[in-house]
C-alpha cells in the first residue's frame, strides 16, 4: 500500500467531499492499485485550471482508499472500428456504480 498525493481543483474536491463524486479520472502516468491511499489536496487556480501560474494549495485534504482501477489501454474493444467512430463522435463517460 502506498500514498499517492494528487492536486485537485475546488469544484471536484467539493464533489468528492460531499460524496456525490465517487470516482477519479486521471492520466495513467503513475502506479496505482487497489488498497493504495489517494491523498487529494485542494488547489485554487487564479489563472484558470490547467496552468501552474497562480496555483496555490488551500490546505484542505481528503484521503480515499483506491478500489477498482481500470486502465483504458487494456480495453481491446476500444480499437474496434465501430467503437472508435462512436468515441470520436460522442466522447466517453466515466460512470460510478453505487448500491441502490
Amino acid at each position: 500500500m502506498r500514498e499517492i498525493h494528487k492536486k485537485l481543483s475546488k469544484e471536484y474536491f467539493d464533489e468528492i467531499a460531499s460524496g456525490r463524486k465517487t470516482f477519479e479520472y486521471r492520466v495513467n502516468d503513475f502506479e496505482c492499485e487497489p488498497g493504495d491511499i489517494f491523498v487529494l489536496e485542494e488547489y485554487e487556480y487564479n489563472q484558470g485550471q490547467g496552468t501552474t501560474e497562480g496555483r496555490r494549495p488551500t490546505d484542505r485534504v481528503l484521503r480515499k482508499k483506491v478500489g477498482y482501477v481500470a486502465h483504458t489501454k487494456d480495453f481491446a474493444w476500444l480499437s474496434r472500428p465501430d467503437v472508435k467512430t462512436d468515441l470520436e463522435r460522442y466522447g466517453a463517460q466515466i460512470i460510478s456504480l453505487l448500491e441502490e
